[in-house]
């Protein structure tokens, strides 16, 4: 029988729940072991303001209907009770009692560990784990700042290596942690981007299908093991992004839809929330309750997780209220308008609480439109993010990239309008896992020309990207030209290593790293106008590129030059800020990465020869569908 006199809920937290400004619901609802009056068991809590009576059902009671029954809690709209019996490890559910008679078996949205799909009870759990990565976390902030480089690995975890036994069988958090480190911190990447861990019920979505907002897959494990698996990168000095969707949540009949027999969590009225390009429900931004659950969410990754960065999905679907929705189809804001205040007025909130509370992170969002100022402080009137996915350059640029060479001379506009707005927000620059499914193929498979151009044209893609100011995501397997489509049932196709090609891709990929890394220019300056500016734009006959890039000291500067055709550009002068000697630092034709081998013998002389508005210049060779960078240094 339950104990109702025992609460971990005072009345503080029913005012922050019930206002929206409650950050750690992870401590108060949910299943909690633990022992009163001398009888163990676990406190149960679900918000469920509209049922008729709430009950929990589990192992322990042998999934009795109406044994264990919670009370409400004054007028919070939250049932709870001590149940004894209960403990770690056993499953449960929430029966709730509908005002209309109804029965629904619910899981817990603040459950921490799940049964493994397609089960759909939650598990009882604790969180408790020892961690190591306290000089990490110490340190992170130095990191994390936007002058330093961030080149992210996105990987979907069931498809990158499966090392579990057995064909097929999905790697465990644990059995990942080595090798994923090991490939990572070879290959010169800076953090590791997960797509989505919370639970999910189907798999093909792909983790952005989310039903546990506090509870990473079982798919692959704990949660003590996803918490070795974060501390183990980060012992190894690799930083962790979450990717996390308070976007919509999926319709299946355990997770969050109609949770008490109301709209409890989205709104009431299909055409705000109910999206349909994805099937699934929106949340309710402007009820109180609904906004502590995603801040207590977002904030429960940064604390329990030690995630350092937080991806949020699909922003500019909360940011309209006509997005994806025909004319008659959507309902207008208070005053009429398209923008969804009540989401804006959440992410500013989040961004201003995350920010405000933990150190050394940041929040990161992917927005598809020209919203003005998602990466400006709320005190500017910005949302707050630290960064923003730049899916305009993705865009442009792999339209670009895809044309025959012989006809890029008529589209280099494509390439070059990013630079109109290329500091309007701290952009990260993504070659993600959107931009090799659903058809489309991998990207190397998107490259025109024969096989050998194709591999060029890659590389071309790649250095360009690098070379570019902006963060660099780069979705896994692109880095050894994958020829087939990302596919979720399968892994990344390492065998393709053993041919020249693929390994020389991927020798490109981790030299790029290094000079992005190691190259104050390359970094420094990512984010403000300072560290760029052009050399030729005016090329477009031949489709060939030139750029500057600065650090914080103009003591030293980098000049990048590209040729989008597969014929050489021989003796070709570049404008440069200094005389002296000019150190090529890449290459990406050289043989060493499939190239044909065309560069300048490691370095080309300024002369006083006066080349796109520059007193000083170099003659150089640029190599077909290549890019060269030199390194400058002034004498």
């Amino acid at each position: 029988m339950v104990v109702t006199e025992s609460s971990r809920l005072t009345a503080g937290d029913l005012h922050l729940f019930n206002e929206g400004t409650h950050l750690r619901l992870h401590e108060k609802l949910g299943a909690h072991p633990g022992e009163v009056g001398g009888q163990a068991g676990a406190h149960f809590a679900v918000w469920a303001p509209n049922a008729r009576a709430v009950y929990v059902t589990g192992d322990w009671n042998q999934w009795s209907p109406d044994r264990d029954r919670l009370h409400p809690r004054e007028s919070s709209g939250i049932w709870e009770a001590f149940v004894p019996g209960a403990g770690a490890g056993q499953l449960y559910k929430y029966r709730v009692i509908t005002r209309d008679g109804r029965t629904l078996e619910k899981a817990d949205p603040v459950a921490f560990h799940a049964e493994t799909p397609p089960g759909t009870a939650s598990r009882v759990w604790s969180l408790d784990y020892e961690w190591g990565d306290g000089a990490w976390m110490q340190s992170r902030g130095e990191g994390a700042a936007l002058s330093k480089p961030w080149s992210t690995y996105e990987i979907h975890l069931g498809s990158w290596r499966r090392t579990g036994s057995g064909p097929g069988v999905l790697s465990n958090y644990r059995d990942i942690a080595s090798p994923l480190a090991e490939y990572v911190t070879s290959m010169g990447f800076t953090h590791v981007e997960l797509l989505p861990l919370m639970e999910h019920p189907f798999y093909g979505s792909w983790g952005y299908q989310t039903t546990g907002y506090f509870a990473p897959t079982s798919r692959f494990g704990t949660p003590q093991d996803l918490m070795f698996l974060i501390d183990y990168l980060h012992q190894a000095g690799i930083g962790v992004i979450l990717d996390w969707v308070p976007s919509h949540f999926p319709t299946d009949g355990h997770g969050l839809g109609e949770f008490d027999g109301t709209h409890l969590y989205e709104h009431g009225d299909p055409k705000e929330g109910f999206h349909p390009d994805w099937k699934s429900y929106i949340f309710n931004y402007g009820r109180h309750e609904v906004s502590s659950f995603l801040l207590s969410s977002a904030a429960f990754w940064l604390d329990c997780y030690h995630a350092d960065a937080l991806r949020v999905d699909a922003v500019a679907s909360m940011l309209y209220r006509d997005y994806s929705r025909p004319a008659g189809e959507w309902v207008p804001n208070a005053y009429g308008g398209r923008e969804n205040l009540e989401a804006i007025g959440f992410l500013k909130h989040l961004n201003t609480e995350v920010y405000g509370r933990h150190a050394g992170i940041q929040t990161i969002a992917e927005e598809s439109t020209a919203w003005p100022g998602v990466s400006r402080p709320v005190s500017a009137d910005g949302l707050g993010f630290g960064m923003k996915w730049d899916m305009g350059w993705m865009n442009d640029t792999l339209q670009y990239m895809r044309r025959d060479p012989a006809h890029r001379c008529y589209h280099q506009d494509e390439i070059t309008f990013r630079a109109i707005y290329a500091f309007h927000e701290n952009f990260v620059l993504p070659l993600s896992h959107d931009e090799v499914v659903h058809g489309k193929g991998s990207l190397l498979s998107q490259m025109p020309g024969d096989d050998w151009q194709k591999f060029a044209n890659l590389r071309l893609l790649l250095g360009l990207m690098y070379a570019q100011p902006g963060k660099k995501l780069l979705f896994m397997g692109t880095e050894l030209g994958q020829w087939a489509e990302w596919e979720h049932e399968g892994e990344v196709e390492w065998h393709l290593l053993q041919h020249a090609p693929h390994r020389g891709l991927q020798r490109w990929v981790r030299d790029l790293n290094t000079a992005y890394r190691g190259e104050p220019a390359l970094h420094e300056l990512d984010c403000d106008p300072g560290g760029f500016e052009w050399i030729d734009t005016h090329d477009a006959l031949h489709s060939t590129l030139a750029f500057l890039r600065r650090g914080a000291s103009t003591s030293e500067a980098v000049v990048i030059a590209f040729n989008f055709t597969p014929v050489p550009r021989e003796k070709h002068r570049l404008g440069v800020p200094f005389p002296g000697r000019w150190h090529e630092i890449l290459n990406s034709d050289a043989e060493i990465y499939g190239g044909s081998g065309q560069g300048n013998l490691g370095a080309a002389d300024a002369e006083a020869v006066n080349s796109h508005g520059r007193a000083q210049s170099i003659r150089v060779t640029l190599p077909p569908l290549g890019l060269v960078a030199f390194r400058g240094v002034p004498e």
